[in-house]
């Protein structure tokens, strides 16, 4: 049966940078203000900010402790911005939505490596004297390169050699001895998918400071032929395989269908996410073995959603509802000598489109829409809830019967347990949460429901709202919030996760100190909420795509840092983190 509620906010907070305070049981606070003992163990003011393309486009970010530089990917102008921050103090930003004291300098990326014409940069790495940028080809079906440069000790970054990794290298790390470069290749198909590279993952050995000339490049074809093994672990496959299109017969194996996302490392082991397909990558780098984990499906029946875009905060409990994690960003810290990981569970649903003259182009071709703007539709996985075909009797039937959540965005590949076309369940995109696991794949606590509780109780119906334009409740029907940026970092001696929300553009703070007993514990957001305003309107920082902290012993201030890269506003914005 399906239980629904209203939740009326908690606390309506009208200055530009807001903070919450932890929910420590503490004595019952006054229109809606946190209780007296209900205080945060740590404070974030906004001291930094620079707006490197008002177009958008800051995205990954890395910090140069030596020189205090911040270096950032801007791919609108196909540059890497050097930012110098030493010049920061601890004097809070008086209008942080407008203010910048900031100024970057680009240093302008090469077009072509080994006669290949590079793309766009996706991602960058720093370590001591060295930084890495990853850049996928121009043309899909090339191979991308990590582009080296040396010379950050002494401020001028100087090109020294580029290696070719895989196909769509999306992101680029060092080890934390920095003996080792790895990158993760996503390997997307083109739109039509007559060209299905397969992801990979590649590591790059550095020598005193070299890199070598050429990458190990590491491929899951070992694992051809294994789907239904993996699905029964909680892997995720959707593709157009066995489909005809353009008249070619689509056969995907395992090793295209696996796309590589984002990877956290130690000198030992690499973990890498599989966003789309809703798992991790392990890779013992001492042999370059892998293994696959999949992470399975969140139970939404006994939390609070809101899968309805009605303009109000309208949570529901939803028997039959499942949520893939499929996280993006992921980090990595210890306890008690044993890895624990970290992932921002945003979500990821599979479209491609490719170009044909007109709708009976696309028909003929064996799409399956068309649209004047996108193109012809080779493959989508993502329907509304309303669409599934139900099980007679199902938990599905019994949502549809509700009507609550009908356009909520699922997935067509999973909740048909029997495969009669006849679904069972929906399964949504991502989960709306950030999860701890142990290093053998297994949850050690999520954040439940938590994300949009708090979300709601501070912002009311401006809760969910898009990353471009403010229109309340506008992605309550498809992923939320969308935790997508995640770094952690130690204060005193407490660890502290650190989740950006893509949409919201606010930074959920957790102390993760004991992984088991992990507990929010403050949020800020950096966004003039007011209805109808618009990324035009300078409403300031929109979707957080890179969290980098930055520890006391670092940092221009003397306190730590917190480096957030807005990809919307293309702006960059330096918070200072203050224990309490």
């Amino acid at each position: 049966m399906m239980l629904k509620k209203s939740l009326v906010s908690l606390a309506v907070i009208s200055s530009l940078t807001l903070t919450a305070c932890s929910s420590d049981d503490g004595q019952n606070g006054l229109n809606g203000e946190p209780g007296a003992d209900a205080v945060s163990s740590i404070m974030l003011n906004p001291v930094g900010r620079a707006v490197l393309n008002p177009d958008g486009a800051a995205e990954i970010l890395q910090y140069h402790a030596a020189t205090q530089t911040i270096y950032a990917i801007n791919s609108s102008d196909a540059t890497v911005e050097m930012i110098d921050a030493s010049g920061l103090s601890s004097e809070q930003l008086s209008a942080p939505t407008s203010d910048t004291n900031l100024s970057a300098t680009p240093l302008t990326l090469p077009t072509e490596a080994n006669g290949v014409a590079l793309g766009g940069a996706n991602s960058i790495a720093v370590h001591n004297d060295l930084m890495a940028v990853a850049i996928e080809a121009d043309a899909q079906a090339n191979n991308g390169f990590i582009v080296f440069y040396n010379g950050l000790n002494a401020g001028t970054p100087v090109f020294l050699s580029a290696v070719e990794v895989g196909n769509l290298p999306d992101m680029v790390t060092f080890t934390p001895d920095g003996s080792k470069v790895i990158v993760a290749n996503e390997g997307e198909p083109s739109g039509d998918y007559s060209n299905d590279p397969e992801g990979t993952i590649a590591v790059i050995s550095v020598t005193d400071g070299t890199p070598a000339t050429s990458a190990t490049i590491i491929d899951f074809t070992s694992f051809n032929g294994m789907q239904s093994e993996l699905e029964a672990k909680g892997l995720h496959f959707p593709n157009p395989s066995g489909r005809t299109l353009n008249g070619q017969v689509i056969a995907t194996t395992i090793a295209q269908d696996l796309e590589p996302e984002y990877i956290t490392a130690s000198n030992d082991m690499a973990y890498v996410t599989l966003q789309e397909n809703n798992g991790l990558a392990l890779v013992d780098l001492s042999d370059n073995s892998v293994q696959i984990i999949g992470l399975g499906y969140k139970d939404w029946s006994g939390l609070n959603f809101d899968g309805n875009e009605d303009g109000t905060v309208s949570f529901g409990q939803y028997d039959g509802l499942y949520g893939a994690y499929m996280p993006d960003t992921i980090a990595s810290f210890s306890w008690n000598g044993a890895p624990f990981l970290i992932t921002a569970n945003e979500g990821d649903a599979r479209e491609y489109f490719f170009d044909v003259a007109d709708e009976a182009a696309c028909v003929a071709a064996g799409g399956q829409d068309y649209d004047e703007d996108d193109g012809c539709l080779a493959f989508t996985e993502e329907v509304k809830l309303k669409n599934l075909t139900a099980q007679a009797g199902s938990k599905l039937e019994a949502l549809q019967a509700g009507g609550e959540i009908d356009d909520l965005r699922v997935t067509n590949v999973l909740g048909d347990a029997d495969g009669n076309g006849e679904y069972e369940t929906a399964v949504a995109y991502g989960a709306r949460s950030f999860t701890v696991w142990d290093q053998n794949g297994l949850i050690v606590f999520d954040s439940g429901d938590e994300i949009g509780r708090i979300t709601a109780a501070l912002h009311g119906n401006a809760f969910n709202n898009g990353d471009d334009e403010n229109e309340s409740d506008s992605r309550s029907e498809n992923k939320g919030a969308e935790p997508e940026a995640l770094t952690v970092g130690t204060v005193g001696d407490k660890t502290y996760a650190f989740i950006g929300l893509e949409r919201m553009g606010g930074i959920m703070v957790y102390d993760v100190t004991n992984p088991y007993n992990s507990k929010f514990e403050t949020y800020v957001i950096n966004r003039d909420l007011t209805e109808g305003l618009s990324v035009d309107d300078g409403i300031g920082d929109l979707a957080p795509e890179s969290l980098v902290f930055v520890a006391a012993d670092n940092s221009p201030t003397s306190q730590p840092l917190l480096l957030v890269g807005n990809e919307v506003s293309g702006s960059l914005t330096v918070w200072e983190i203050t224990a309490n």
